[in-house]
C-alpha cells in the first residue's frame, strides 16, 4: 500500500500553533465543572440514592433517571429551576445531561448520563482539590517528524466496533467508518478510526511501545482532521491527549479497539500525568492505578 505523500513543516509556525493548541487544551479540560471536578461514579438503578455534596435522591424509574429534591434544594436544566420530582425522560447512549446547582458560594453539578447500557451519575463540584491542585500535563517535546501522512481507506457501510472500557464490566460500542494506513521508517501500519468531532473528522485511540513507561497505560487519542478527496490526511501525533480515565477512577473512558495498540514507540503528545484521583479520593503519582 502507498501511505506516503510530500508535506512541507514551518518548524516556527508548527511549534506556535502546537503551543496555543495544547494551552487551549490544557485550560479546557481544567474547566471549573469540568471532568476535573467530578466527585465520585454512582451506578444508579431502583433503589434511592443520595451523592455527597449534591442535592437530591436519585433512582432509576419508568421515565428513566428520577430525582425527589427536598425543601430548600434545587437544580437549574437549560435555564430552568428543577425542585421536588422531577424525571428526566430518556437519555441516549453515550449520551448526556448535566444539571447544574449551588452550595453555598460553590458550584456544583450531576452529570446524568448513559455508558454501556449502565446508567451513571457524577456529581461534580468546583472546589474539588484535584482542580486546584492540577498542575498541568507533561508532554514530549513538539517535533515535526511525528506528523505523518495517513490514507484513509473507509468501509463500504460503517462497522460497529465493540471496545472495553476503563472500569470493568462496561463495554462500548462505537461505529467505525475506515481505517488510517502510514508508514513509519519503511514500516506499514493500520489504525481503526471512530468519528471525530466535526463532520468527516476522525479520531484514534492506541497505545504504543511508551505505553505504561511513559505515557499513560490503557489509552491516548488523536484527533484527525477530514480526509481530502483523494483520501489523504495527517495524523499529528504531537496532538496526541490523555483520556480522562489517566486522571481519575471516575472516568468510563473507552479502550483502543484490537489492532490499534502499535509495537513503536509514539516519543510525542502527552505524557503520564503528574497525580490521579482514586476512587478513596487521595491523590497519588502516575502509574499507581490504571
Amino acid at each position: 500500500m502507498t501511505t506516503t505523500r510530500n508535506t512541507d513543516v514551518d518548524r516556527a509556525q508548527f511549534g506556535r500553533e502546537w503551543e496555543e493548541w495544547h494551552r487551549t487544551h490544557e485550560t479546557r479540560r481544567a474547566d471549573s465543572l469540568g471532568f476535573f471536578a467530578i466527585t465520585g461514579l454512582h451506578w444508579l438503578g431502583s433503589d434511592p440514592i443520595t451523592l455527597p455534596g449534591a442535592p437530591g435522591t436519585w433512582h432509576l424509574g419508568t421515565d428513566g433517571v428520577v430525582v425527589e429534591l427536598a425543601e430548600g434544594e434545587s437544580l437549574t436544566l437549560d435555564g430552568e429551576t428543577i425542585t421536588g420530582t422531577h424525571a428526566f425522560g430518556e437519555i441516549a447512549e453515550r449520551g448526556s445531561v448535566t444539571p447544574t446547582f449551588t452550595d453555598g458560594e460553590v458550584a456544583g453539578a450531576v452529570e446524568i448520563a448513559i455508558r454501556g447500557g449502565h446508567t451513571i451519575l457524577r456529581p461534580r463540584r468546583a472546589d474539588h482539590p484535584f482542580l486546584a491542585e492540577y498542575p498541568g500535563t507533561p508532554t514530549y517535546v513538539p517535533n515535526p517528524r511525528w506528523r505523518v501522512s495517513a490514507r484513509f481507506r473507509p468501509f463500504d457501510a460503517p462497522r460497529p466496533t465493540e471496545v472495553g472500557a476503563a472500569v470493568d464490566g462496561l463495554t462500548h460500542v462505537y461505529d467505525a467508518p475506515g481505517v488510517l494506513e502510514f508508514s513509519w521508517r519503511g514500516e506499514e501500519f493500520t489504525l481503526t478510526a471512530f468519528e471525530g468531532k466535526t463532520p468527516g473528522s476522525l479520531l484514534v485511540l492506541f497505545t504504543d511501545a511508551t505505553s505504561g513507561i511513559t505515557t499513560y497505560a490503557a489509552n491516548r487519542s488523536v484527533g484527525i482532521e477530514a480526509p481530502d478527496a483523494d483520501g489523504w490526511t495527517t495524523i499529528d501525533f504531537n496532538r496526541a491527549v490523555n483520556l480522562p480515565c489517566a486522571y481519575t477512577d471516575f472516568a468510563t473512558c473507552p479502550l483502543p479497539p484490537e489492532g490499534n495498540r502499535l509495537p513503536i514507540g509514539i516519543e510525542a503528545g502527552e505524557k503520564k500525568p503528574l497525580s490521579r484521583v482514586l476512587s478513596n479520593a487521595a491523590l497519588v503519582a502516575p502509574g499507581v492505578a490504571a
